[in-house]
């Protein structure tokens, strides 16, 4: 059984019932191993600490340098730090060594989505569950900027509890990548369920594709068999392109309706996700997802939580109180976060700045890096909201693409050193980078000089993390 593993690395699974007696990082039990490809091999394995179960993926670097995928691999582990998801597969963190990058990520015991159809159509109320769960999350990747690209019920894996979970975004992209008039124009997908404007190789626009994919999925969950089908690769392109396919009789009106909405052939009058979550279908029994997430873990915000709640457009770490003090706890950050915040292959980073993001190291304390930032605001006469260890900042005036929006995030590196984190949420890019410079770079400059706490040189990427990562070893070991 193949199985297609983030990178668009496709992973032979193997009967073999082998160990690799290792320890990583003195962290992590390597188990057995489940599954290899040409750049990469997942090993189970357990957390000694917690007795969890992870799965770690480990790379050649030689390789991937070799196989020009350094920005394949940069870019997925910016995206997977981006859509933290209960219903996207999570990469825990990232750790490097001379030779090796491990990703270690969360274990989904219950295998593909796929397994299940293969023995037959679902009911419509499993149906229809997977498919909520399936356009939450991919909701919430195209809220950040995130498109998936390659969805099938191959990608869609099932946990212990029978909940759906993304995976596989070695095709995703960022809007980052997209051209200037707007669209995408590489061509990928599974055939059968890529879209007629990916087809046409004219541009498409990605959030549409995805919403295409996901129709072809929910067709095959009620009907146990794919909407447009044949033998003939190119005569299954040709029905892609016009749209040709039929409900079966046992397909609810309300049901068809969405279907075909879904599967319309012209990207600007197909069905977005918002219209989505208010159809009828859809609806019915529908939760929306509420959560934040503390030391790795997802935790759902209920009742009275949810107006306590960020936006699904927000909704990453919620800083809480500290019991009895009053004062905000930030965030701390593991290998991962850390590593993905700075620069170059190694040990000093696997993915660059965005130009719309900014860091800076601190050892003031929490209230005084607050109070610099609505000091900075005030000059600048702009609003500010906060929330306890997130600042945002709001222009008053309209600039080129509307007000400048600026949040800002505090984590904790050590028990007294602090990473700020301010990124550009909306408004324009070249006026973000002049408030950067002008205004926000010398204020929290001034801040680091006053604390002596911390060489306000000093580059992220120097901060050591894992030096002694120990390999592997191979299978003939």
């Amino acid at each position: 059984m193949a199985q297609t593993i983030n990178n668009n690395t496709t992973i032979r699974i193997t009967k073999k019932k082998e160990t690799v007696p290792s320890l990583l990082l003195g962290r992590y039990e390597i188990g057995k191993l489940l599954g290899h490809g040409t750049f990469a091999k997942v090993y189970h394995a357990r957390n000694i600490k917690t007795g969890e179960s992870v799965a770690i993926k480990v790379l050649d670097k030689e390789k991937i340098l070799k196989g020009g995928l350094i920005g394949h691999i940069k870019r997925e582990i910016s995206i997977l730090r981006r859509v933290r998801h209960p219903n996207i597969v999570q990469l825990f963190e990232v750790m490097a060594t001379k030779a090796k990058i491990y990703f270690v990520m969360e274990y989904v015991r219950g295998g593909e989505l796929f397994n299940k159809v293969a023995k037959g159509r679902l009911k419509e109320e499993a149906a229809r569950k997977y498919f909520q769960q399936m356009i939450s999350a991919v909701g919430f990747c195209h809220a950040r900027g995130v498109y998936h690209r390659d969805l099938k019920p191959e990608n869609l894996l099932l946990d212990e509890n029978g909940d759906l979970k993304v995976s596989d975004f070695g095709l995703s992209a960022v809007s980052d990548q997209i051209r200037q008039d707007g669209l995408f124009h590489t061509f990928c997908g599974t055939p059968a369920y890529v879209a007629p404007e990916v087809l046409g190789r004219k541009g498409y626009d990605a959030a549409k594709v995805d919403i295409w994919s996901c129709g072809v999925i929910l067709f095959v969950l009620m009907a146990g068999y794919l909407p447009f089908q044949d033998q003939n690769i190119m005569v299954m392109y040709k029905k892609i392109y016009k749209g040709e396919f039929r409900c079966p009789k046992w397909f609810s009106p309300d049901l068809s309706r969405l279907l075909t909405r879904l599967l319309d052939t012209n990207p600007i009058t197909r069905i977005t996700i918002p219209e989505i979550m208010e159809n009828r279908w859809f609806k019915k029994g529908f939760k929306q997802v509420k959560f934040y997430i503390e030391n790795d873990r997802f935790f759902s915000l209920e009742g009275d939580d949810v107006e306590k709640s960020y936006s699904d457009t927000e909704c990453e770490i919620e800083c809480h109180k500290q019991k009895g003090l009053g004062l905000p706890r930030v965030a701390s950050l593991n290998a991962f976060d850390i590593i993905s915040f700075s620069r170059g292959f190694d040990l000093s980073g696997l993915f660059e700045e965005t130009g719309e993001e900014s860091r800076f190291i601190s050892g003031a304390p929490i209230p005084k890096i607050i109070s610099k930032l609505e000091e900075i605001a005030k000059v600048v006469s702009f609003g500010v909201r906060k929330k306890d260890c997130k600042v945002s900042l709001e222009s008053t005036k309209e600039g080129a693409k509307g007000p400048l929006s600026i949040a800002a995030e505090i984590f904790e590196l050590t028990p007294s050193l602090r990473v700020v984190e301010v990124r550009k949420i909306g408004g324009d890019k070249g006026e973000y980078e002049e408030f950067c410079n002008r205004e926000l770079k010398p204020g929290l400059k001034m801040l680091m000089d006053d604390e002596h706490a911390v060489d306000s040189d000093l580059p992220l990427e120097n901060v050591v993390l894992a030096e002694s990562v120990p390999s592997i070893p191979s299978d003939s070991e």
